[in-house]
């Protein structure tokens, strides 16, 4: 399972896009551009559907459960078999779900991502074997690529000049529920003593209470691919809605026209290169959230060693939050310099996962994971801005949804050579070995990549200087 490195993303470019929301007059006539200001009720449905769904106090402990005296399985069941199924299935679902999602119009959505979480913990509870987890996998993959459904609901439902407002609570209250989430299983099972089943029960709990809250959730008129309604032809009465054409045709002309769009935004090579290190960096950061519990028990064995793993999420949670605000406050001149930053925190990264690699001490493999996230939360934060600064609001959702497809594709490239049964089903050890690498890869790319952008800006202005004082 991927432990919110979805929810951090995501919520990182929901953070930074609202600052020039007020600011572009044509956002008012996009999309969402009916919708009102809902009413505080609404506000709390939305706010405690996302703390619900968020809190889940067993997922650090998630590997611990698995090979406990509760499900009993091998560490190589759970590395080479179990946890690859998440990749696979996410990346399996992804773009349907993100079409399907317009064009239900995001609440149905909301109800199969409760559905599926409700399932999930079910099975955690109650199932045994391999395929009983190869299954919660699935339906975990269901969930996390229901996610665009919440952050887009959002938007769908209120009115351009109270996003900022919305995006901050949305945003504080998974950032929230997700720290009190970790401190919350590490106290209860540090101080209390309590099992990772009784977690698994809390957090089942929680995801019953987050399906109720959507259930009465408000149903959205719009989307902004099938369902826009055409600003030359009057408005609808108010019993009437925008009705889709369904025919193939249709779905033709939007699925051309998604092309059409990428092409047009990835036209831009600053966009492009940003958009690159975006899927080649998360690819690898979720393969190692995705794989991280496994390292730390193997470093320091949770049948007989007291395991930390929600202190220090709920830390990284915390420091991650910290940096993406302090990004904010950082005047830099990105075009110059933003692709040697990218390169020296990448670096950073590679030295963190080396460091993992080569230590035996859980609390230097603890240290490195922070130092690890809180580098990658910097630069997210910093290619998630420059990449959506010059897009038009309509194209955010697509931007983003394509580069996450292109991340999960190369993580599965790197599940099925590295982790996969068929082909090397390498160690856990080695694999961070191989994740230190392919950091070190993306750093020297943009190394070199902002070596020339340096020179080719600096030779320009030589030039511009020359033709001024020839003049």
């Amino acid at each position: 399972m991927q432990l919110s490195a979805g929810e951090l993303e995501i919520s990182g470019w929901l953070y930074l896009h609202t600052s020039k929301t007020a600011e572009s007059p044509q956002q008012a006539t996009l999309g969402c551009h009916t919708a009102t200001h809902p009413p505080k009720s609404s506000y709390m449905l939305i706010c405690a559907n996302g703390f619900f769904t968020t809190m889940r106090p067993s997922e650090p402990f998630l590997i611990p459960h698995l090979i406990g005296p509760d499900k009993n399985l091998t560490i190589e069941e759970v590395t080479n078999q179990i946890l690859p199924v998440w990749t696979y299935s996410y990346l399996a679902l992804l773009f349907p779900v993100f079409l399907f999602t317009d064009y239900v119009r995001y609440k149905p959505v909301l109800l199969l991502q409760g559905i599926s979480l409700i399932i999930t913990w079910i099975l955690l509870l109650f199932a045994q074997g391999v395929m009983a987890m190869q299954v919660v996998e699935f339906f975990y993959g269901m969930v996390t690529a229901a996610e665009v459904a919440y952050h887009a609901y959002i938007y769908s439902v209120v009115n351009t000049e109270y996003y900022e407002r919305a995006t901050s609570y949305c945003r504080n209250v998974t950032m929230v529920s997700a720290t009190l989430a970790a401190l919350l299983g590490q106290l209860l099972v540090s101080v209390a003593g309590i099992s990772y089943h009784y977690l698994n029960a809390i957090t089942l709990v929680s995801a019953c209470l987050a399906f109720l809250c959507s259930l009465f959730l408000p149903m959205p008129q719009e989307s902004i691919f099938f369902h826009k309604k055409d600003a030359a032809k009057p408005p609808p009465g108010p019993e009437k809605r925008v009705v889709p054409d369904t025919s193939p045709s249709a779905m033709l002309n939007v699925l051309l026209q998604l092309s059409k769009d990428l092409c047009h935004c990835y036209s831009s090579h600053k966009l492009l290169c940003w958009s690159l290190w975006w899927a080649l960096a998360t690819a690898g950061f979720n393969q190692v959230v995705n794989y991280v519990q496994v390292l730390w028990d193997f470093r320091a064995p949770s049948y007989s060693s007291i395991v930390y793993n929600g202190a220090v999420e709920a830390i990284a949670t915390l420091l991650g939050s910290a940096t993406t605000i302090a990004v904010g406050y950082v005047k830099v001149n990105w075009d110059l310099s933003g692709e040697l930053t990218l390169a020296i925190f990448s670096a950073l990264d590679a030295g963190s996962l080396l460091l993992m690699h080569f230590t035996d001490s859980i609390w230097a493999c603890y240290a490195a994971y922070l130092a690890f996230k809180a580098s990658y939360m910097v630069l997210i934060t910093i290619a998630t801005f420059q990449i959506a600064v010059n897009l038009s609001m309509e194209h955010y959702a697509l931007i983003f949804g394509f580069n996450s497809f292109v991340a999960l594709l190369i993580q599965t490239i790197l599940t099925i050579v590295v982790v996969d049964t068929k082909v090397l089903q390498l160690d856990i050890s080695t694999q961070f070995l191989i994740y230190g690498g392919y950091f070190t890869i993306i750093a020297g790319i943009f190394l070199i990549r902002s070596i020339c952008t340096i020179i080719s800006i600096k030779c320009g202005n030589a030039s511009v200087v020359a033709e001024s004082t020839v003049q």
